[in-house]
């Protein structure tokens, strides 16, 4: 997982959730802040239904990279078992079968007791629907713009091509 839990007064004192230590695929300490812009950050799946929306996730990453915009990855096997790979297989799956190119985190939770301190702050944004609290599934988005709110929350089935999701991007891209 992501490490060990985070104190609350840490959480406090931080200033956004660009802050967040999180860990990429390969280990490596990083921050949402890293990446200088604009974050979507997606929970995602190697045997799901969903797992083709890779595609869409990598055209977003690549047109809008020069932009500022950061899709970033985060597997998760909480959602029926669906991410069972170890941290090179779920690179290698990624990088073969669908291109991706973005960064991917380490695996993790994100609902439930073990829930990363990054979801615990993603899944207080309520949805087009005024719906706020857990991940419903694999493939859910949340746009942060770059200092570090999260602005949108897209649920599983909204194709990250979709209208919504572009306008959005759009709204938060400062190049």
């Amino acid at each position: 997982m992501f490490g060990a839990r985070m104190p609350v007064a840490t959480l406090v004192a931080m200033t956004s959730i660009s802050d967040i230590p999180v860990k990429t695929l390969r280990g490596e300490d990083a921050t949402l802040g890293q990446f200088d812009g604009p974050v979507l950050v997606v929970n995602v799946a190697s045997k799901c239904g969903l797992t083709p929306q890779y595609t869409g996730l990598e055209k977003i990453a690549e047109d809008y990279r020069d932009r500022g915009l950061t899709v970033v990855g985060v597997p998760c096997n909480q959602f029926m078992g669906q991410e069972p790979g170890t941290a090179e297989e779920i690179e290698t799956f990624c990088s073969t079968t669908y291109g991706v190119t973005f960064p991917l985190l380490e695996k993790t939770e994100v609902n439930g007791e073990n829930r990363h301190p990054l979801y615990a702050e993603l899944t207080k944004t309520a949805d087009a629907d005024g719906e706020a609290g857990d991940v419903q599934w694999n493939f859910e988005k949340f746009l942060v713009d770059a200092d570090g709110t999260v602005v949108r929350r897209f649920r599983p089935r909204t194709e990250p091509d979709a209208p919504e999701v572009i306008e959005a991007i759009e709204g938060v891209l400062t190049r």
